[in-house]
C-alpha cells in the first residue's frame, strides 16, 4: 500500500517510517524542508519525498492521487499567539487535499482530552481531530498522554530534573495524575491500527497500565537510576513561575515550558482504551518503558529527539534560508591550522559539543550557555542526540547544523543563542589545512559592540580549539 506520512522529520514520524516499510508499504514522506530529512540509506528505495507546507494549499497539490492511507503527525507548540488557529487551518487544508485522492484511511495522533477544562494546546488538538474527522475517508484518532522514550520531551525533562537536582521545590501540578505510555507501544498502536476496520471512525485513548502523578513518575525515575531524591510541593507557584522553573532547570525552551505547564495541570487518564483489546496489545509498564529508554541512550541508539525539532531553538523557517552564509554587512573571523591526520581531525569535529565538549576552554562555553539561559536562550542543556553522527537539522548545544558533509570535510552551524544579530560557525578541511570561520551579521550598534567586545575571547578560544583539533 502507498502511505502518506506527514511529520516525517518529527519525533514520532522518524520512528514510524521504518516500521511502515518493514510492513511492506511504500511511503510518501511529507516534509517542510527537504534538507532536514536524512533517512537511512536502506529506506531510500521505498520512499518518495515531497516538500509541502500545510498552510500553503498550492504545495498540497504535490500529494499523489494514488495514496491509500495517511498519517497526520503534525503538532505544534509554536510561539505564535494564534497557533491554534493555524493548526486548525492546517487540518482543514490537509483534509481538503486528501479528499481529492484515493485515500481510504487517515490516522491521527492526538492528546488525551477527557477533561472539560483543557489547556490551549490540548484544545487545539481536539479542534484538529474534529476537522480531520469530517473527511471522505475512514478516520482513526489515537489519544496519548505522556510518551516515555529516549529523546521524548517528557523523558528528557524528567532526566534533567532527576539527574541534576537531589532536592526539588516544585509546583503543585506535580500532583496531577497521568497515564504514561512507552514509545514502542505508541508506534505499535499507530502501525497496527492502519487498515484495521475495527478502528474506523473512532477515537481511542492509549496509555500504559500505570496511573501515576508526575511526582510519582519522577520518584520512580530516581529509583530506576539508584538516586535518592526529595520533592517538596509549593501550592502557591503560579503557571508563569512554574514555566520559568521548568525552563531554567531543564533543557526545554521557554515557549515549550509554557505549553507543557498549562497541559500538565490537566489530568490525562485513559477512559476508552478499547484499542489495546482490538490490537491484542499488553503495553509496557512505566518502569519497563524507562528501562528501554535507558538502554537506547547507553547504546547510543536514539533514533529521534524532540531537541532536534525547530521549536527547541530560534530557527523558525527553512534551513535553506540560512545555509548560504552572507557576506554583505557581516563581520568575519577566519583562522587556519595545518593538520597531519585528516580522518582523525574529522572524527573530532563530528563529535564536538554534547558530552565531548568544545575541546578548549569548556568553562567559557558553559558560562556563555548560562548567560544565554539567563536571557531566555537555549543554553547548553540541549546537548546533541548522537555523539558521533551529525545531520542537517540536528542540534549541537547552542547551535543548529545547517550542513554536514564528512567526505567534503565541511560542517556549518548556525547560532541559536540569544544574540544582537545572526552567527554562523564553519569548519572546513582543504588538503592539510583546517579552517574555522565565524561570520556575524550584526543588528544595529549593539550587534557591532557585541562583536568587538567578544573578539578577544574568540582569539583565545578558537586558537586553542584549532590546536586541539589538529592534534593526532
Amino acid at each position: 500500500m502507498k502511505i502518506l506520512l506527514t511529520g516525517a522529520t518529527g519525533y514520532i514520524g522518524k520512528r514510524l517510517l521504518p516500521i511502515l516499510i518493514k510492513n511492506g508499504h511504500s511511503v510518501v514522506c511529507c516534509v517542510r524542508d527537504q534538507k532536514r530529512f536524512n533517512p537511512p540509506q536502506s529506506l531510500l528505495p521505498h520512499i518518495e519525498v515531497i516538500q509541502i507546507d500545510l498552510l500553503d494549499t498550492e504545495s498540497l497539490k504535490k500529494i499523489p492521487k494514488d495514496i491509500d492511507a495517511a498519517y497526520y503527525l503534525v503538532h505544534s507548540m509554536s510561539s505564535a499567539r494564534d497557533y491554534e488557529i493555524l493548526e486548525k487551518q492546517s487540518a482543514i487544508n490537509f483534509r481538503e487535499a486528501i479528499n481529492q485522492t484515493h485515500v481510504q484511511h487517515v490516522v491521527y495522533l492526538s492528546g488525551i482530552i477527557n477533561e472539560s477544562a483543557l489547556s490551549k494546546h490540548l484544545k487545539s488538538r481536539e479542534n484538529v481531530e474534529i476537522e480531520l474527522g469530517k473527511g471522505n475517508y475512514a478516520f482513526t484518532c489515537l489519544r496519548a498522554g505522556i510518551i516515555i522514550g529516549s529523546g521524548s520531551a517528557s523523558f528528557e525533562i524528567m532526566r534533567d530534573l532527576i539527574e541534576k537536582l537531589p532536592i526539588m521545590v516544585t509546583p503543585r501540578w506535580l500532583n496531577t495524575r497521568c497515564q504514561p505510555i512507552g514509545i514502542t507501544d505508541v508506534i505499535t498502536c499507530l502501525s497496527d491500527s492502519l487498515f484495521n476496520t475495527e478502528t474506523y471512525n473512532q477515537s481511542f485513548d492509549i496509555g500504559g497500565p500505570d496511573i501515576l502523578t508526575y511526582k510519582e513518575m519522577l520518584l520512580e525515575y530516581a529509583r530506576s537510576r539508584n538516586l535518592k531524591r526529595r520533592i517538596f510541593i509549593l501550592p502557591f507557584m503560579t503557571p508563569k513561575l512554574s514555566s520559568y522553573w521548568l525552563y531554567f532547570v531543564t533543557s526545554t525552551s521557554y515557549k515549550l515550558a509554557i505549553a507543557l505547564v498549562n497541559s500538565m495541570k490537566v489530568e490525562v487518564v485513559c477512559r476508552n482504551s478499547k484499542l489495546m483489546e482490538i490490537l491484542n496489545l499488553s503495553p509496557l509498564s512505566y518502569k519497563e518503558a524507562l528501562s528501554r529508554a535507558f538502554l537506547k541512550i547507553e547504546s547510543n541508539e536514539v533514533i529521534s529527539s524532540w531537541k532536534d525539532s525547530l521549536i527547541s531553538g530560534r530557527l523558525n523557517s527553512q534551513i535553506s534560508d540560512y545555509i548560504k552564509v552572507p557576506s554583505f554587512g557581516c563581520m568575519s573571523d577566519i583562522r587556519k591550522q595545518k593538520i597531519d591526520d585528516r580522518e582523525a581531525c574529522l572524527e573530532k569535529i563530528w563529535r564536538i559539543g554534547g558530552k565531548t565538549g568544545w575541546y578548549y576552554a569548556d568553562w567559557l562555553w558553559h558560562f556563555r550557555g548560562y548567560l544565554d539561559r539567563l536571557f531566555g536562550g537555549v543554553g547548553l542543556r540541549r546537548g546533541r542526540t548522537k555523539q558521533d553522527e551529525l545531520a542537517t537539522g540536528d542540534v549541537v548545544d547552542l547551535w543548529r547544523v545547517l550542513y554536514a558533509n564528512k567526505e567534503e570535510g565541511r560542517l556549518l552551524l548556525f547560532a541559536e543563542m540569544k544574540l544582537p544579530g545572526e552567527a554562523w560557525f564553519e569548519f572546513k578541511i582543504s588538503g592539510d589545512q583546517l579552517s574555522l570561520t565565524t561570520t556575524f551579521r550584526p543588528k544595529g550598534v549593539s550587534g557591532r559592540l557585541y562583536w568587538y567586545a567578544s573578539y578577544p575571547l574568540h582569539y583565545i578560544i578558537f586558537k586553542g580549539m584549532l590546536n586541539e583539533l589538529a592534534k593526532k
